[in-house]
C-alpha cells in the first residue's frame, strides 16, 4: 500500500481519499487523532479548542486573522470522526486489521483548483500524524514541491 491519496467525484462534489496502516489498534489511533493536544500537532489551523460530542464544536485560527470553527458530525469511538469544516467535510474512519487498524481519511469540498495542493498538504500532514501515532519525534518533511508535483501527475490535473 502506497500512502499517496485519491480524488474521485461523488454527487458533483470531490472526495479526496487517504488510507493509512498502523500497527495499534483502533481505541489507541482514535485517542491520539481526537486528543485536543495532539490535533494540534497533526491538523492544520486547530487552536486545541475541542467539544468532543456530536454536535460539538472544534476551533481554528489560521494565523492570519481568521478563526473559524467546525462541527462534530459523526462521533463513533473509537471507529469515526467527521465533522463540517465550512462546506467542506472531514471523516476518519478505523477498521481493526490484524493486530492494529487501518485509518481512511477523506476530505469532500467543491472546488478542484485546490486539489493538487490539499492532496500535498494532507500527505505531509497525515505522515506527521502516522509520527505522533508511532511515538516518533514529529518532523515535517520539505516535500511539498515534490508533492504537489506527484499530485499534479497523479490527479490528473492540469492547474
Amino acid at each position: 500500500m502506497n500512502n499517496y491519496g485519491t480524488l474521485h467525484e461523488s454527487n458533483g462534489r470531490y472526495v479526496l481519499r487517504f488510507e493509512r496502516l498502523f500497527s495499534h489498534n483502533p481505541k489507541e489511533v482514535f485517542r491520539i487523532i481526537t486528543d485536543p493536544g495532539y490535533f494540534t500537532q497533526w491538523y492544520p489551523f486547530a487552536t486545541g479548542e475541542m467539544d468532543l460530542r456530536l454536535g460539538g464544536r472544534i476551533a481554528f485560527d489560521d494565523g492570519e486573522g481568521t478563526t473559524y470553527t467546525a462541527t462534530i458530525t459523526d462521533l463513533e469511538q473509537p471507529y469515526l470522526f467527521g465533522f463540517r469544516e465550512m462546506d467542506d467535510l472531514i471523516n476518519i474512519s478505523l477498521q481493526e486489521e490484524d493486530k492494529g487498524c487501518r485509518m481512511f481519511f477523506t476530505h469532500t469540498f467543491d472546488d478542484d483548483s485546490w486539489a493538487v495542493n490539499t492532496a500535498a498538504g494532507w500527505h505531509r500532514c497525515l505522515d506527521v500524524l502516522a509520527q505522533i501515532v508511532n511515538g516518533e519525534p514529529i518532523k515535517w518533511e520539505d516535500n511539498a514541491t515534490q508533492l504537489r508535483e506527484i499530485y499534479r501527475e497523479a490527479l490528473n490535473i492540469m492547474r
